[in-house]
């Protein structure tokens, strides 16, 4: 079955999430990322097309 626009943007937002706190703690020694919006646009972006979905201006 195929899922939502909803479910996969919440499991790529998860994924980003997760990624980011260990980015945070283990690269920035637990230092908060003040490029966070710039860092996770770029990680959803890859996370999006590694599972084969693209997002473009309509």
């Amino acid at each position: 079955m195929a899922h939502s626009t909803t479910e996969i943007l919440t499991d790529a937002l998860k994924q980003a999430a997760a990624a980011h706190g260990i980015h945070e703690a283990e690269v920035l020694g637990g230092v908060h990322d003040t490029e966070w919006p710039q860092w996770y646009a770029e990680h959803m972006t890859r996370t999006l097309a590694a599972a084969g979905h693209r997002l473009t201006a309509g």
